[in-house]
């Protein structure tokens, strides 16, 4: 995913975004640059991957920046915020939106020398779909026709994975070693845009022999770097691509993500030149600009399409009350967080989709008014909460600070005895997530994967989304959002969504706190770079 580097103060991302049009060209050339040849390293600071790295498997950032690096999909997010583009795709044609044929480009190669052919994303993605794989991003598959024959899961939390109806998705055709036909269960316009997240992208065949676990422990890709090594909490290690031909080549050599449990120790590493590049600054940093005095130049204020949540496990049953879950979101200032905790580096979220998305409406989430009153009225209407309610944090980043106010917020307004708990490390903490072990609220934040709307529902609210892992579930909100991803047009889906969010904003099922700004520095090393379009470095860019 790629974006160029942005000044905090503005960002017209929503109106840019486009469909892929049939054989639109992926506009990166193929890289001739001649810096290319040139030796170099960086050092960029990271968080240790929750699981092995495999693509249809992983859900959170640590793991999925790494696999944005090792990968390059059909489509892409042109650095200029415009229209997605194809990359791996050499053309995608529909007449109804409901039958693609994608061609890809001829002779690519994976990093162990094999040929990318459209085998290996029809066997990717039926790896993805298969119920029994268990992979967290399985519903990215849910448009493809005969995904209900092959997806499968446990009657009740421990249950083994029942066998599915069938082991391949009927939607999925292999035409020649370049071309593969997708059928859908329903016209899906936003299909293609889809395209570019890292679910979809080809597996080779050493994963299929290898196994998920192996493999995803040395990676075999696509993109313009390979993998080289990974030490547990300690870095990942990742070399330039030679035979890389998709966009532009990496002009330096190689990439050290040097993974951290504290951003503290990553900021004085980034600040004394020991690492290259650190995606979020401390929050202590932001008082009074004091990350600017020490970066200077370096410094980069940037806006992205993410949002600070805070979720609810409705497997506790203490929060299966929709008028509980709405006094605490009410109870919260929003507004004096952001300015005082994050010193206006942050904006108060009022939406359930982050409004630099492609159909999100601003304003639609009455959950995130500060209204103390109204709060108290319906907790008392409420079944109330007894006991501790624990709002959970990963304690390797900056979130202790805001968390801690949310908390104190709630337990002023409500009377409710909430504290904020730290979890040591990012990998943990969404081991727990995931897992379902959460005996209470805890972060969830969301970092756009492609630029739709559908993007903020789907994963997070529908039934069984990949995201969804407080399992939340509303048949209104199902059905609707089958209607909007079946609709005619973009714009039709949008308001089939809109409907959706209406029903999610009075369930209550998480609680948007802010909106993303981001805050970015480089050490003096790096002459020039940019970022994606979620903020993370766009590696190919690097030059020092």
């Amino acid at each position: 995913m790629r974006v160029s580097k942005r000044a905090s103060s503005a960002l017209a991302v929503g109106a840019a975004f486009a469909l892929v049009a049939s054989g639109c060209s992926n506009g990166g050339g193929n890289g001739d640059d001649t810096s290319a040849s040139k030796d170099g390293a960086i050092t960029i600071g990271g968080t240790q991957p929750q699981n092995p790295l495999v693509p249809a498997n992983t859900t959170e950032t640590g793991g999925g920046r790494i696999i944005d690096y090792l990968w390059t999909a059909l489509v892409e997010y042109p650095n200029n915020g415009g229209a997605p583009q194809n990359a791996l795709a050499e053309s995608i044609e529909t007449n109804d939106s409901k039958v693609f044929t994608i061609k890809i480009k001829p002779n690519t190669k994976f990093h162990d020398g094999t040929t990318v052919k459209a085998e290996n994303f029809v066997k990717a993605w039926n790896w993805g779909a298969y119920g029994p794989n268990g992979a967290q991003g399985a519903s990215f598959f849910a448009d493809i026709q005969g995904f209900d024959d092959v997806y499968s899961e446990p009657e009740k939390e421990g249950d083994p994975i029942p066998e599915p109806k069938a082991k391949e998705m009927s939607g999925l055709k292999v035409v020649d070693d370049w071309t593969f036909e997708v059928t859908l269960n329903a016209p899906t316009s936003v299909f293609p845009t889809k395209l570019g997240y890292s679910a979809f992208v080809p597996l080779p065949d050493a994963f299929f022999t290898e196994g998920a676990e192996k493999f995803g422990r040395n990676p075999i890709g696509n993109g313009p770097v390979s993998f080289v090594s990974w030490t547990d909490d300690v870095d990942i290690k990742l070399t330039r691509f030679d035979d890389y031909s998709l966009r532009n080549k990496m002009k330096i050599k190689d990439v050290t993500v040097k993974i951290y449990q504290d951003d503290v120790a990553e900021y004085n590493d980034l600040v004394s030149g020991n690492i290259d590049f650190m995606q979020q600054v401390p929050v202590s940093m932001l008082a009074g600009d004091k990350w600017k005095s020490d970066l200077g130049e370096r410094a980069i204020p940037s806006v992205t399409p993410a949002t600070g949540i805070i979720a609810f496990p409705f497997y506790d049953k203490r929060f299966n009350d929709p008028k509980l879950r709405r006094a605490i979101s009410l109870s919260i200032d929003r507004k004096a967080i952001t300015e005082k905790i994050f010193f206006g580096n942050r904006t108060p979220a009022d939406s359930w989709a982050n409004p630099l998305t492609p159909g999100a409406e601003p304003g639609n989430c009455t959950a995130c008014k500060y209204d103390p009153e109204e709060a108290k009225r319906l907790f008392k209407e409420s079944i109330g909460f007894t006991g501790k309610l624990t709002l959970s944090y990963n304690g390797d980043a900056s979130h202790k600070e805001w968390m801690e106010a949310v908390a104190q917020q709630i337990k002023t307004n409500l009377g409710i005895d909430a504290v904020a708990v730290a979890v040591p490390t990012f990998a943990v903490f969404r081991q727990n997530i995931t897992a379902h072990k959460m005996t209470g609220a805890y972060r969830a934040g969301w970092q756009q994967d492609y630029p739709d709307v559908e993007n903020w529902i789907m994963p997070l609210y529908v039934t069984g989304g990949s995201s969804n892992d407080g399992q939340y579930s509303n048949p209104e909100v199902d059905a609707l959002a089958k209607a909007a991803v079946a609709a005619p047009s973009i714009e039709e889906s949008h308001k089939k969504f809109a409907e959706a969010v209406k029903i999610i904003d009075q369930d209550v099922p998480s609680m948007p706190i802010y909106f993303q700004g981001q805050q970015s520095g480089h050490s003096e090393k790096i002459k020039k770079m940019e970022l994606t379009n979620v903020g993370e470095l766009d590696i190919t860019t690097v030059e020092l």
